[in-house]
């Protein structure tokens, strides 16, 4: 397996170590381009991992041409795209003009409704990649979406539950939260891309209902304490924009008829509170605006000065949980499991020398990558061979098979239900051995 990755911040970087501490002898990936604007950044994350088939090259990821043609020169089998989510369909047309497949950690982004954002869908996260379907299909080849951590392992969980834990689905819901803290530390702290967070925090959240179809509401609205495993507790979460919803709502037919899909995050006061100063500001803006004889897009300017995540979150203890909610029945009795994977920050420093949310985004696109390279990807169980695609369209099982040897294992939390509770009777008059 050749790969082209473009971007080098930290999920580029962390997708690199995490492949070379998979496949330490270069057997399985063969060469791993790493790319950047910045070519000093690419270089640096070249070094740090002081291979030659990890060879950084300069390229600007909002040039399709010019990223085919490296792509071309390097012969990779795939283009995986680590910019922020602006970047999209520049990246996809780079992989149509190259002949590659692609990969994306997330979705094209989406456009409010002009007048009833809060309620009414304008464009849907991912709406302009799924127009480019019938040309991946003509060339044969995959353009993957959402295979970051959420959306991505939380998709394929999706999948994995409706195939192996439930008769029927009611209920699809991502949940994540964490005891997360950078000691000494004053403020608030972005520990994932600044670009990507303010849009997630600001725009109208999706929610997806079977008879209603998609549809939005506010960001941080209908909080909920949910429980989540690893002694990180309860913790209160409320709705953000997010890929799962989309991915889930168009693939319901494959997840035992799902009717309801959501994501909710745990993002704690202090951080709602400066989101809400920097909307109030219109730092969350990206239309640019004239400042003396400049044109400056607001949120490019807090993201050029705010602290970079992938260095100042090195710094982060504490214990982070994203994973899957579902709820549902199995063997006519209710049922709820949380389908998780739990991360120490500070255990995932020392092994990948990233940040463990950086860390924890890309280790799904690296497995991804074996996948595809192993034949347990396209084609594999009925899985599609092109064309653009969601995680839920295919097989989880060897996803979910190679967690634990990338080090990101999963976990289920059996939650209190019929099922549950029939269980444990079950177990109470089974005999001594």
């Amino acid at each position: 397996m050749k790969a082209l990755i473009v971007g080098t911040g930290g999920v580029g970087e962390s997708m690199a170590a995490i492949a070379k501490r998979r496949d330490p002898s270069g057997e399985l990936f063969e060469k791993i381009v790493l790319a950047d604007y910045d070519l000093a950044r690419a270089q640096k994350a070249s070094q740090r991992l002081g291979e030659d088939r990890f060879p950084a090259e300069q390229v600007d990821g909002g040039d399709p041409d010019a990223v085919a043609a490296l792509a071309e020169r390097y012969d990779v089998d795939i283009i995986c795209n680590m910019l922020p989510v602006n970047y999209a369909m520049p990246m996809m047309h780079a992989a149509l003009k190259a002949g590659r497949h692609c990969m994306d950690s997330g979705m094209s982004l989406s456009e409010p409704h002009p007048t009833d954002p809060y309620n009414k869908v304008g464009k849907l996260l991912g709406a302009d990649q799924f127009t480019l379907h019938d040309e991946f299909e003509k060339i044969g080849k995959l353009a993957l979406l959402g295979h970051g951590i959420e959306p991505g392992m939380a998709d394929y969980y999706a999948r994995y539950a409706a195939d192996h834990y439930f008769d029927e689905i009611d209920e699809i819901g991502i949940r994540d939260g964490a005891t997360l803290e950078i000691p000494g530390h004053k403020g608030m702290a972005f520990v994932f891309s600044i670009w990507v967070t303010i849009e997630e925090c600001t725009n109208p959240a999706v929610v997806w209902e079977a008879d209603r179809g998609f549809y939005t509401v506010e960001p941080f609205s209908e909080l909920e304490s949910f429980l989540l495993p690893g002694g990180i507790g309860y913790q209160e979460m409320g709705h953000i924009e997010h890929d799962e919803v989309v991915h889930i709502g168009r693939n319901a037919h494959l997840l035992k008829g799902v009717k309801k899909a959501s994501f909710k995050y745990a993002v704690g006061q202090e951080f709602t509170d400066a989101i809400g100063v920097l909307k109030s500001l219109n730092l969350h803006k990206t239309d640019p605006v004239d400042f003396r004889g400049t044109k400056i897009s607001p949120r490019d300017f807090v993201a050029a000065v705010a602290p970079d995540p992938s260095e100042l979150c090195k710094g982060l203890v504490g214990i982070t949980s994203s994973g899957t909610w579902v709820k549902g029945k199995k063997d006519g009795l209710e049922r709820e499991v949380y389908l998780c994977q739990i991360a120490d920050a500070e255990d995932v420093l020392g092994r990948l020398g990233t940040q463990v949310i950086t860390a924890q985004t890309a280790f799904t696109a690296v497995i991804t990558m074996e996948m595809l390279a192993t034949g347990k990807l396209a084609g594999y169980m009925g899985n599609p061979e092109s064309g653009v695609r969601s995680p839920e369209e295919f097989c989880a099982d060897p996803y979910v098979a190679l967690m634990a040897a990338y080090e990101f294992p999963g976990g289920l939390m059996e939650m209190d239900s019929e099922f549950k509770r029939a269980q444990d009777r079950r177990a109470l008059t089974l005999p001594l051995d």
